[in-house]
């Protein structure tokens, strides 16, 4: 097999704070020993993909011209992004597709003719070379677009139950929740008997998860979210919380909530409860700082979260586990919907770059690269 011309998208920064969204060819190479050619059928845009594909770059002001999008970085990214300068990185975290070539190695040539997915990054492409230990094989009932994000949002949603069990906590508090993730948390707490308090931010997002067999469902938006969200974890017990949303107040809430439902049958001590409180920001949907104020005592944790460190710290034979269950249930559980598709070009046009990159709930962009 000769060199395949592939076409991939790339996200550039440059010094002066211009941000270059654009597709790159690329020739690859024969795939040599334990390493297979996938031709990408699908690859999801997920929140963790647009803070190197945009960050808080101004798309609503950019040039969208011809497949490049050229928007410009606030100065405040711009210093944190110092690393990145200069460089044409390529972005998606995720996707499935056929293989199409494969070296001599046994465990890559299993996999010549099957569709896999995998997590390599850089699957915003048309095809991508990976390790074959690194592809997941898809029953043959599952689709492309099915097999494409089985692995952000379901083993982040795995990740969140396995900390709560190795951190001794009885249950969950998880906001935004009505995000394929926060759906996906939904099932398998219910399959697994774990108390989960949900925080959402409107009515029509109650009412997604209540239909989906939520039981603690707390709307932001309401004048009595605080009561409402102490009561939920007065009767779950949940001291263990997972904040997509980073910025502002919601870890403090949260916080101060489990502070009071933990404090209220002890003696008054002026250290607070004894009993620990974790709130564990995995997302980053509200960019400002962290504002926490101290009214939740001295045991406590807020602490960052991110899928790789815990699947590293996990082990393989957690991460078998999960990866196992991921794919038994790919068609049920951990199936994902999409309400826009588009090849690679498509992705850039000013009206999916616009709806994608505001995170709505229900709103979710499937990569289709080779059309």
């Amino acid at each position: 097999m000769s060199a395949t011309t592939a076409r991939h998208i790339y996200s550039k920064l440059d010094a002066d704070g211009t941000l270059t969204v654009g597709i790159a060819k690329q020739n690859l190479p024969e795939p040599t020993g334990s390493r297979v050619l996938i031709e990408v059928e699908a690859t999801p845009v997920n929140p963790s993909d647009l803070g190197l594909l945009f960050g808080s770059a101004d798309l609503e002001n950019a040039q969208f011209d011809d497949g490049t999008i050229t928007a410009q970085m606030p100065a405040p990214a711009l210093r944190a992004m110092q690393g990145r300068v200069g460089e044409a990185m390529p972005v998606g975290i995720e996707g499935a597709g056929r293989v199409v070539a494969a070296g001599d190695d046994e465990a890559a040539q299993k996999l010549m003719g099957r569709r896999v997915a995998c997590a390599p990054g850089g699957m915003y492409a048309t095809h991508r070379i990976v390790e074959a230990r690194d592809c997941m094989t898809l029953p043959d009932d599952v689709s492309a677009e099915l097999g494409a994000a089985s692995f952000v949002n379901p083993m982040t949603a795995l990740g969140f139950t396995e900390t709560l069990r190795a951190e001794g906590g009885k249950g969950i508090v998880h906001t935004a929740a009505a995000s394929n993730l926060g759906q996906m948390l939904v099932k398998i707490c219910a399959e697994d008997d774990i108390p989960l308090v949900n925080i959402v931010r409107s009515d029509e997002q109650v009412k997604i998860l209540r239909d989906i067999g939520a039981k603690h469902v707390v709307n932001s938006s309401d004048d009595d979210f605080f009561a409402r969200l102490k009561d939920a974890i007065g009767e779950t017990g949940a001291m263990t919380a997972f904040d997509a949303i980073g910025g502002g107040r919601m870890a403090s809430t949260i916080l101060t909530a489990m502070e009071q439902v933990a404090s209220a049958n002890d003696k008054y001590s002026r250290y607070g409860s004894s009993v620990m409180k974790r709130v564990h920001v995995y997302g980053a949907l509200d960019l400002s700082p962290i504002e926490l104020t101290r009214s939740f005592g001295f045991v406590w944790t807020v602490s960052g979260w991110l899928l790789m460190p815990f699947l590293t710290q996990a082990g393989r034979d957690t991460v078998e586990r999960m990866r196992a269950r991921v794919r038994d249930n790919l068609t049920g559980m951990f199936a994902s919907q999409y309400s826009a598709r588009g090849d690679l070009s498509a992705m850039l046009r000013r009206e999916n770059a616009l709806s994608y990159n505001a995170k709505k709930t229900g709103e979710k962009f499937l990569v289709t690269p080779n059309g």
